[in-house]
């Protein structure tokens, strides 16, 4: 009886082993282009955030300690301002991104278009072999 205890909770837990594996990221391979892993994307996103949270927390803080605003509420002020740029930076990199990103793709397309049909039209020169087709 202890046995049949023993070898029913072990699959039990293979099994919950088994679902939390399928629940996470099926893979690291993606599906089309992604700003996240762009090479410039990422890196311009982050420093954009960075540096309008920056700027949105000074220009706060400035203009609060000139209103003789008291320090307190200067400091949140400052912070929320931090915030909204961080998030609107954000949000503008990620729409630029995702714009210059099909730009790139969409030129990219059309280049090997225009060499695809320059080498048909080129005098004298063989048709591209599909890969279904034996070399003569």
């Amino acid at each position: 009886m202890a046995k049949k205890q023993k070898d029913s909770e072990a699959k039990r837990k293979a099994d919950k082993k088994g679902k939390k594996a399928k629940k996470g990221k099926g893979g690291d391979e993606a599906q089309g282009a992604s700003i996240a892993n762009h090479p410039r994307a990422n890196a311009s996103i982050r420093s954009a955030k960075a540096w309008t949270g920056i700027a949105g927390f000074a220009i706060a803080a400035l203009f609060s300690i000139q209103a003789s605003v008291p320090l307190f509420q200067t400091g949140l002020r400052a912070l929320g301002a931090g915030v909204v740029g961080y998030m609107l930076a954000w949000w503008l990199g990620v729409m630029l991104w995702r714009q210059l990103i099909l730009a790139e793709q969409k030129a990219a397309y059309e280049a090997i278009q225009r060499r695809r049909s320059e080498e048909a039209e080129a005098p004298g020169a063989e048709k591209p072999r599909t890969p279904a087709q034996p070399a003569a």
